[in-house]
């Protein structure tokens, strides 16, 4: 959706409401508790009650924009500006350009982050799965060629691989990369029994115990990128995309960084319908709290 489009569909508070209702109800208004369809609606407090239960619900309960002071309008400012810059958006520059505080630019992207996060995560990889690990932060003297040091944070990394395509990946911050945090990410998000790639580090060696038809190739370190083609390149961009935005690679949010760039990767097939991908998963995820956020 090109930025006219988006400022013709979207001007006023109704329009926003209406296109949220379809896209959180495309089957009509389902109470989500007991799935009747039909409801009263109250107007003045922009809320729908089923008359079976009797209870009341609105267009963003239960949604990252659960309990949201803020407009529909420039919520959907926030998710249009987040979806169509394939850099991404900061907090500052996000509040800078819609004229929010910081701490509500923060919020608002945390939460887009997390929609995100939520509807990647109903999607397991297929094909030949690369498996690769990677450690993001800044450079310490006498740091292995792996780039492993105790300042940096170890990320896995996955990737769906059909021949020389590449199709869907995830990446995760984990605490150490061993044998049970390979098997734990396996069996989450590989689909099956899927063959699974990786280089000769013995941690790997686990995929196979787990069932997998295990490819690993012992390689040296300057060849590795050949072996493991896209989770290399997943590696790189996802650094390069971190850093050109958000100029820090700090544990505590790193993961929602990763989430956000794999996101993007995902769909990197289907930019034009990215934001009303993206409202659609912010109206499908369940609520979270700031408590969360700032874990």
């Amino acid at each position: 959706m090109c930025r006219f489009e988006f400022q013709t569909k979207y001007q006023t508070e109704d329009d926003c409401e209406k296109r949220l209702f379809e896209h959180r109800w495309p089957q009509g208004f389902a109470y989500p508790s007991c799935g009747h369809q039909e409801y009263y609606h109250v107007t003045k407090r922009k809320l729908y009650q089923c008359k079976k239960c009797r209870h009341q619900t609105s267009l963003t309960a239960g949604t990252v924009m659960h309990n949201t002071r803020t407009s529909l309008l420039l919520w959907l400012c926030a998710i249009y500006l987040t979806s169509m810059d394939k850099r991404g958006f900061s907090a500052l520059s996000l509040s800078k350009r819609l004229g929010l505080s910081y701490w509500k630019a923060w919020t608002m992207l945390r939460k887009i982050r997390h929609a995100m996060k939520s509807h990647d995560s109903t999607y397991q990889l297929t094909g030949i799965v690369e498996i690769n690990d990677s450690f993001f932060g800044s450079s310490t003297k006498g740091s292995s060629n792996r780039g492993r040091d105790t300042s940096k944070t170890a990320v896995i990394v996955e990737a769906s691989t059909h021949g020389d395509a590449v199709g869907f990946a995830k990446m995760t911050v984990v605490d150490k990369v061993d044998s049970a945090t390979i098997d734990h990410l396996v069996k989450v998000s590989v689909r099956g029994n899927r063959p699974a790639k990786t280089d000769g580090l013995p941690v790997y060696t686990i995929v196979s115990k787990s069932g997998h038809n295990h490819i690993q190739e012992i390689v040296k370190s300057k060849n590795a990128h050949k072996v493991l083609k896209w989770t290399h390149i997943l590696i790189s961009n996802a650094k390069s995309f971190i850093m050109g935005t958000f100029h820090r690679f700090g544990k505590k949010h790193l993961q929602a960084y990763l989430n956000e760039f794999c996101y993007r990767f995902n769909r990197r097939k289907w930019e034009l319908q990215l934001f009303d991908r993206l409202v659609i998963a912010s109206v499908n995820s369940q609520a979270i709290y700031i408590a969360e956020l700032t874990q």
